[in-house]
């Protein structure tokens, strides 16, 4: 039966439901049945060539994954269901977040290929717990990173300069703009394209524990988000004239036919891009926030990592699984699949897109999506689309502390508390 933080959260949580055979963990034809159920559907393709193989090299375990479209509602569907996969994918999100403060999730300290894994990215997923909670439930598989794409083609065409300043930035959109060319397309219709820009300027120019300080109640987001609400109203110059009427397809079949030179957004972006247009030359750059080059910090979150449910009876087969999936092999794949960044040390080729951010990938110079702190139900993200269509900062902000704390009520008190229970710990 399902008690106390796990019953509160799937009632809280689920956001449908949908009906599905899950499948059993008995033993078949004498093998053991590790299922997995992972969140990115557009990595399918990949996950049935996993399975495949995993199979055919394993006479003991049988592995099942399931790529389900809108997996998370999926997921909290069966988990209200007692239907528990063994293994989850999912993003480095505050639904991670939610899983851990439910102990839905098994602590996995002791598996070996933890080791393995870059130290920034067991971080960034350390820092997504509410409260500090003893224990690693996560193993990090890859990464993504956003900052400003580029034509590489037009740079190099024009003479254009890298910026690596805000001021620099500015300089660059202007001479782009008096060269008649549209320096970036926004596609800010929907709404969570908003977001791209918003955590670039954000890693730069606020402490990466920002969300955290605040549940605190040692700053507030009016006192943190000023600069970075200022320089997106700034940058709305450099668009389409009217940048909420086109929506993130409209932006990228516009960047693919360089009816732009930049675009602001992640490298998630790339195969949309080159579906319209499969010869562009894609580069890109970290995003300059600030005036200081040596605050300058690569978004950089976990986009895929893998977890063991608490409930899991076959614990040593799930961590056969996941040692399978972290072959330099298998990851090497993923990557090439997805143009996605490792979270596992080694020498892994990365695509060229990623070329004017491998130096901050390579030293671990990143932080998180600042939104993968933000409560879903707030939508941060339309805030910020109205707020760039009125343009008022102050209410802006204003609006973004109060929603907050509408939101989060019951966390900021848990935090609070821990706070309190815990003043005079060393940390």
């Amino acid at each position: 039966m399902l008690k106390g933080k796990k019953l509160l959260f799937v009632l809280t949580m689920m956001t449908g439901f949908c009906l599905l055979a899950g499948c059993g963990k008995n033993n078949k034809d004498g093998k053991t049945v590790i299922e997995l159920v992972q969140y990115k559907p557009e990595a399918t393709s990949y996950f049935e060539e996993v399975e495949e193989r995993f199979n055919a090299s394993h006479d003991d375990i049988e592995l099942k994954i399931s790529s389900p479209n809108d997996a998370m509602t999926v997921l909290k569907t069966r988990f209200v269901r007692e239907d528990n996969p063994d293994i989850i994918g999912i993003g480095g999100d505050i639904n991670y977040s939610n899983f851990i403060d439910a102990d839905m999730l098994m602590d996995i300290s002791d598996f070996d290929g933890l080791a393995d894994i870059k130290e920034n990215y067991l971080t960034i997923c350390e820092n997504l717990k509410f409260i500090p909670t003893e224990g690693t439930y996560s193993v990090p598989y890859v990464a993504n990173a956003a900052g400003i794409l580029y034509n590489r083609d037009m740079f190099e065409e024009h003479g254009w300069t890298i910026p690596e300043t805000w001021d620099e930035l500015l300089a660059l959109c202007d001479e782009i703009k008096a060269e008649g060319i549209l320096p970036f397309y926004m596609g800010y219709k929907d709404t969570w394209t908003c977001l791209s820009p918003w955590n670039s300027a954000v890693a730069s120019l606020t402490s990466s524990t920002v969300c955290k300080d605040v549940n605190k109640g040692e700053t507030t987001f009016s006192d943190q988000y000023v600069q970075v609400a200022e320089e997106m109203k700034t940058l709305l110059q450099y668009g389409e004239a009217n940048p909420v009427a086109y929506s993130y397809n409209d932006a990228c079949t516009a960047f693919a036919k360089g009816e732009s030179a930049m675009y602001m957004i992640g490298s998630y972006a790339v195969p949309q891009i080159q579906s319209v247009n499969p010869d562009i030359n894609i580069d890109s750059f970290v995003f300059p926030a600030s005036n200081n080059k040596d605050d300058m910090v690569l978004t950089s979150g976990v986009d895929l990592q893998f977890c063991v449910m608490e409930d899991c009876p076959n614990k040593e087969a799930a961590y056969e699984v996941l040692r399978f999936l972290l072959e330099d092999e298998n990851v090497q794949d993923y990557i090439d699949n997805q143009n996605a960044v490792p979270c596992k040390k080694g020498d892994f080729k990365l695509a060229s897109m990623l070329d004017g951010m491998r130096e901050y990938l390579n030293n671990g110079i990143v932080t998180d999506y600042q939104d993968h702190f933000y409560p879903s139900e707030m939508a941060v993200d339309a805030l910020i689309q109205t707020y760039l269509l009125d343009g008022d900062t102050e209410a802006f902000l204003k609006k973004f502390d109060t929603e907050w704390k509408r939101y989060n009520r019951d966390l900021i008190t848990k935090v609070r508390k821990y706070e309190q229970e815990h003043s005079g710990e060393e940390e």
